[in-house]
């Protein structure tokens, strides 16, 4: 029990890690039934009957159990898969150890903090099992939909009332976390750690961190505000005048638009919170697997700063078809444009510090050069999304889904990866298979471009998202193939994750016994702690037996 119940960090990581992994497999498992009943809406099978007998009647799946796995799917992978790995698990391991610290500053709130999500995740699942099933508004809940009740439609009932505990709980262990992280950065350095002498892992830990704590604190208000308006006769996002399944709803005064301030005003953030620990443990990797200190150091810490700022600045760009101003919807566009100079200056700072470098394409560092590739691909697209001429073609197609998938999804995915295989020694004291770890990198990598590209030209084509079956639009039947062509890739690419799922359980028991610092790495949590006289970057330096000096010891 004291092992379950640890407040050592290295412990609770380490259950943020295995919570993420089962919240990613479930995630991706409602994803591929979705997948199949895009191409075969009208195929009986019995399993759907088995699980869903009042939704799946006969074994046919019916409109409303489709939103409601797109729902619990875009809900788990955002939540706790996204948002929980980079942060929460890597985060909760490698920070004390990264800045010399015994532990977190809060040991007993950082425990908390990991059973609240656990909560949150055994919450957001019970939605499956209560009258009604889960709720279908999508993980983003817009009222008045999701704010009616159980008149709106099957899950909207007690179903939609899990899903808003859920996010609410999952906001407290986020505050929880946030408050930790920021007190252990800025108390617990080790001597000679200061800031400009971090690893830009914790950099963006830091960030990440008060991002969450703004970001957070609004979601769960409005959390909240939802809940009343559906328990408690409120009116904060139902407006007057409703009239649903020939019933008159007694609201009046409410703004659904409010809802969609509030949540984007969390929601864009959200996208660098899962996005930007990724990056400073991309510059890491990259750094040690080029054997070049990271180009522009100071630029990249000013850079994640930056994106971190403005992120808080353009979460209108979601709302261009709400009839929002179209002077509003100018200054959210420039903001747009102008966030990406900073993760421009990344992307080259990255390209920087791989040219001339003698690069090692371990599994680690061909993730890290895969989320570079996902990443530019993403910010290409962004650029067409935040013009608000273009967002009102294609802001309710598959080209959002596409660009949503690769920007954040994919691209955060692969950090992850990245991270496992060059942390994973540290963690488990094994080395994962090398060759078993690049068959998976290179299926993966072509798998989720032969999902996610298409989807583009399915927006260009207007085919509509969110829909559960396209069989009754003419203009759609052309477009079927294509369908059948990412189904068949997801289911690919889901394969493929068995790779890495024999491989992780595999080496954890009979992997090869890893050194103690076995990428020659300088940061502490390969040496050990002690005084810190340099940056964490110091490879390649001229005269040394070694190409390389640990932070521990003096240039």
């Amino acid at each position: 029990m004291s092992r379950i119940f640890s407040r050592d960090h290295t412990v609770i990581g380490k259950q943020y890690f295995f919570l993420a992994l089962f919240a990613a497999f479930a995630g991706m498992l409602m994803s591929l039934i979705m997948r199949y009943h895009l191409i075969y809406p009208d195929k009986k099978v019995g399993l759907f009957a088995a699980l869903w007998p009042s939704a799946a009647a006969g074994g046919i799946m019916t409109p409303e159990l489709y939103l409601s796995l797109m729902t619990m799917h875009g809900t788990i992978m955002v939540f706790f898969v996204l948002t929980t790995v980079p942060q929460s698990g890597f985060g909760n391991y490698f920070l004390p150890l990264q800045i010399g610290a015994e532990d977190m500053a809060f040991p007993t709130l950082n425990m908390l903090s990991f059973w609240t999500t656990l909560l949150s995740l055994l919450t957001l699942l019970a939605a499956f099992f209560v009258e009604g099933g889960a709720p279908l508004s999508g993980w983003t809940a817009y009222p008045p939909l999701s704010a009616l009740g159980a008149i709106a439609g099957p899950g909207q009932g007690a179903g939609q009332n899990l899903w808003i505990l859920s996010i609410a709980i999952f906001c407290i262990a986020s505050l929880m976390g946030a408050i930790n992280f920021i007190v252990t950065i800025l108390d617990m350095r080790t001597t000679g750690m200061s800031l400009m002498r971090l690893p830009l892992t914790c950099w963006a830990w830091f960030l990440t961190a008060i991002l969450s704590l703004f970001g957070f604190a609004v979601l769960l208000a409005a959390g909240l505000l939802l809940l009343l308006d559906r328990v408690a006769g409120t009116s904060f996002f139902i407006p007057g005048g409703l009239l649903v399944s020939d019933q008159v709803i007694n609201h009046k005064g409410g703004s659904p638009l409010l809802w969609q301030h509030l949540f984007w005003f969390f929601g864009h953030p959200e996208v660098y919170i899962a996005i930007l620990p990724g990056m400073g443990l991309i510059s890491t990797v990259l750094s040690v697997f080029s054997r070049k200190p990271v180009f522009g150091y100071r630029a990249m810490v000013y850079a994640m700063c930056a994106i971190g700022f403005l992120g808080y600045l353009v979460w209108g760009h979601h709302m261009f078809i709400s009839g929002m101003s179209p002077y509003s919807a100018i200054a959210f566009s420039v903001l747009t444009i102008i966030i990406g100079v900073p993760s421009a200056i990344k992307t080259f700072n990255w390209l920087g510090t791989l040219w001339g470098g003698k690069i090692r394409l371990t599994t680690s560092m061909l993730f890290a050069i895969g989320f570079v590739s996902l990443f530019v691909t993403g910010g290409l697209s962004g650029l067409v999304l935040g013009q608000p001429a273009l967002d009102l073609y294609f802001h309710d197609t598959y080209f959002v889904v596409g660009h949503f998938h690769i920007i954040m999804g994919v691209a955060a995915v692969f950090g992850i990866f990245s991270g496992t295989f060059y942390w994973f020694p540290k963690m488990f004291g094994r080395m994962l298979n090398e060759s078993l770890g690049k068959l998976h990198f290179y299926l993966t990598y072509v798998g989720v471009f032969m999902i996610f590209i298409p989807m583009h030209f399915l927006g260009f084509a207007g085919n509509p998202r969110r829909y559960p079956d396209f069989k009754e639009f003419t203009f759609m039947e052309k477009l079927m193939p294509l369908h059948v062509f990412t189904t068949h890739a997801a289911f690919f690419t889901a394969a493929v994750q068995l790779l890495f799922l024999f491989n992780l359980f595999w080496s954890m028991k009979r992997g090869i016994v890893a050194a103690a610092n076995p990428w020659n790495a300088t940061t502490l949590e390969w040496t050990g702690p002690g005084e810190v006289h340099h940056g964490p970057y110091e490879y390649g330096v001229p005269g040394r037996e070694n190409d390389f000096v640990p932070q521990t010891e003096k240039a």
